[in-house]
């Protein structure tokens, strides 16, 4: 009798405790719903996600998802600054950027533990973003990342950003770390006219 007392208390709190489980658990789908939705209208994907040829041009490789520069991509020197007007140059995939800083390379921004955020905590995120720096004290957080413009997402609205990327599958690629930019070449002194 003891072990049926046990057994219809146990089930009492389960089934007590399961509404609030599933009021939990709609929650979080509501924000990750809600950080799904703040990725794709801020274009996040237009850089994170490698691109492939399709009939239009590049699109995105879905496979690829937010995963960053292909680590197979390698990338060893900045571009030659481009003539004319333009100073920025552009991998064809759109996940590596040559410019005066240097060269970046879109971070993987899946939960994968070694290559990605798995193991950046909701805090980590909140104030890579808030300080514009890796970690929040780390390397600055390089162009073409519009950093000054995700500055102006609420804390709500990071934390509902980090859950949706917590949320999608885990990709190991591990993206380049940034090549600075090259020394100057030393200009050769200009003999004086006489």
């Amino acid at each position: 009798m003891k072990t049926a007392k046990i057994t219809l208390t146990a089930f009492t709190i389960a089934l007590l405790a399961a509404p609030a489980a599933r009021a939990a658990g709609k929650k979080d789908v509501e924000q990750i719903k809600r950080g799904e939705h703040l990725v794709k209208v801020g274009l996040c994907a237009d850089c994170h996600t490698p691109k492939k040829m399709g009939p239009n041009g590049p699109e995105e490789d879905i496979s690829k998802m937010l995963s960053g520069h292909p680590a197979a991509h390698l990338v060893t020197q900045a571009a030659d600054k481009p003539a004319g007007p333009w100073a920025i140059a552009v991998a064809g995939d759109l996940t590596a950027w040559s410019g005066p800083w240097g060269v970046t390379f879109t971070r993987n921004l899946t939960p994968d533990k070694k290559t990605g955020l798995g193991d950046w905590t909701e805090q980590n995120f909140i104030d890579t973003i808030r300080t514009g720096k890796k970690l929040g004290k780390g390397r600055p957080i390089l162009p073409p990342m519009p950093i000054a413009g995700i500055q102006n997402y609420s804390d709500d609205e990071l934390k509902a950003i980090f859950a949706y990327l917590q949320s999608l599958p885990p990709i190991s690629n591990a993206v380049p770390e940034p090549i600075p930019p090259a020394a100057p070449t030393a200009q050769p002194p200009v003999a004086a006219k006489k």
